[in-house]
């Protein structure tokens, strides 16, 4: 039975949500879409003119997402800086970010216009990172460094957390105690 509440842009691109992180971007089709939000595909094709406008949207909706945790972090600029660090980790806490953010890594796999995104995001994180590291009065090459190993751990947690196991925030902190040591 279809839905006489009409939908928004932003349900259908919750919904695609859930279906690329629980089933990857392989499952996200216009008849699951519409059978998880009980509607025709007419109310679909309302919004998108295909599967590929919404998964723009998606993508587009990640990056402002991503934009917005990071302007957080930004308006955190009183911590010290080891502590803003702390706090952009402290986004893997989040089941939901950790689980779209893996979904959104493994479709940029196969898609270049998604895996420029992930690039320019991952790009924007180690500058935040290293910038945070300079302040800290590392120079310029080791800040640069450090920042780019604390993107890859974190990548790493993100892959890794079922079969390693939840991280809890004192070891995050012991983590970026190693990084940050001089």
């Amino acid at each position: 039975m279809a839905r006489s509440t009409r939908l928004t842009v932003e349900d259908w691109v919750n919904a695609a949500f859930d279906l690329l992180v629980a089933e990857g971007v392989a499952g996200v089709k216009i008849s699951r879409l519409c059978e998880q939000l009980g509607v025709t595909k007419g109310s679909f094709y309302w919004h998108f003119t295909d599967i590929d406008g919404l998964m723009v949207a998606v993508a587009h909706r990640w990056q402002e997402l991503q934009a917005a945790n990071m302007a957080r972090v930004t308006e955190l600029g009183s911590l010290p800086p080891a502590e803003r660090i702390v706090a952009m980790a402290g986004t893997l806490f989040d089941e939901r970010v950790r689980a779209v953010e893996v979904a959104m890594r493994e479709w940029a796999r196969s898609d270049s216009t998604v895996a420029d995104a992930v690039r320019a995001m991952d790009r924007l994180v180690v500058t935040m990172v290293r910038d945070a590291l300079v302040e800290s009065g590392f120079d310029q090459r080791t800040a640069e460094v450090r920042a780019a190993a604390l993107l890859f751990a974190g990548i790493g947690f993100l892959h890794n957390r079922d079969a390693l196991g939840p991280l809890h925030a004192d070891e995050l902190h012991e983590v970026f105690a190693v990084f940050t040591a001089r």
